[in-house]
């Protein structure tokens, strides 16, 4: 019978702290970048616009359609290539999962503001703002209300989506869970410490955005999946 040891793996719980620093690095990073420009692509896919709403409309779906695990190998590997730059798998990494976040985020932020009423458009040409100047002071104050549960389930599965920097060498967390199983010979002591450190972490934040999904639906407001 298999006898559990999970002394190995407390004795070098530094190697899988450190490896979950840097997950929350390249999460961190991906969101940092890729709610902007999630906004900028929302943006321009509501131009009326043909020649803006069209390209903006292409990015979102292919990011959204194709694997992100082929476009971290793509960014990678083939980018380096094209542009003669040298990439780290960080720089990779942070790059892949930012304009992979920013497709997702784009939706979602289109259609929380497509959920404003026509009327809220209508008011603030009645207070002589100019198009830009009621989505900016008008419609998206609401629409960010609406949205944000979706955006931090979004953040979840994005962390759960960075395990794939395993694969160019990062030395996230499942990285680092997978050097301390060869070094101890302990895999199933080491990765189920590792399934409770993601567990832990994502329930505390599942928790906070159900949390604020239910404050937003006792207040009124509706929200955006």
């Amino acid at each position: 019978m298999y006898v559990w040891d999970f002394t190995p793996v407390l004795s070098n719980s530094a190697i899988l702290v450190q490896g979950f620093v840097n997950t929350l690095k390249v999460t961190g990073a991906a969101l940092a970048f890729g709610v902007p420009l999630g906004l900028a692509l929302a943006l321009l896919r509501l131009s009326p616009r043909r020649y803006m709403r069209w390209p903006a409309g292409l990015v979102v779906e292919f990011f959204r359609t194709t694997p992100p695990l082929v476009q971290l190998f793509w960014f990678f590997f083939a980018l380096p290539i094209l542009i003669d730059v040298e990439m780290t798998p960080f720089v990779a990494a942070a790059l892949t999962f930012s304009i992979q976040s920013a497709a997702f985020f784009a939706e979602v932020f289109r259609a929380g503001i497509v959920s404003i009423e026509r009327g809220q458009w209508e008011a603030g040409r009645a207070l002589g703002m100019t198009g830009a100047q009621s989505m900016r002071r008008i419609i998206l104050p609401q629409a960010v209300r609406r949205m944000i549960p979706a955006f931090m389930e979004r953040a979840i599965e994005l962390m759960k989506t960075t395990t794939l920097v395993a694969t160019v060498s990062y030395a996230d967390l499942l990285f680092q869970a997978n050097e301390l199983a060869q070094k101890t010979f302990r895999p199933l002591e080491v990765f189920t410490v590792t399934a409770l450190i993601y567990f832990t972490f994502i329930f505390a934040v599942s928790l906070l955005a159900h949390r604020l999904e239910r404050r937003l639906a006792t207040s009124g407001d509706t929200t955006v999946h």
